[in-house]
């Protein structure tokens, strides 16, 4: 099954995050290979699931679709579609939202 993340719709308390490119190339000017480095840690929110509810209090999502976000290290759940790793994120693995 071939999936398309435009047409995911994550459960409530989650978002959809398509990750920033990863640095390849050091401020020195040194080539990476794809294998090095961190995983990057920021990236564009692509779907928003709905409100939901801990110790019953409603919690509103933090972010809307198209927000630049800065997220957990180890937050989250990878999936792979269309060869783009994408993470799954519960709203408190998000650190910050980034202004434009």
């Amino acid at each position: 099954m071939q999936l398309d993340p435009k047409k995911l719709t994550p459960m409530p308390g989650y978002v959809l995050v398509e990750p920033a490119e990863k640095t390849t190339q050091t401020a020195g000017g040194i080539f990476l290979p794809d294998n090095a480095g961190d995983k990057p840690q920021a990236g564009t929110v692509i779907a928003v699931g709905g409100a939901t509810f801990k110790d019953g209090k409603e919690i509103v999502s933090p972010v809307k679709v198209g927000a630049q976000v800065v997220y957990k290290k180890w937050g989250g759940n990878d999936v792979k579609m269309n060869g783009v790793e994408y993470q799954f994120l519960q709203f408190e693995d998000i650190l910050a939202v980034i202004k434009n």
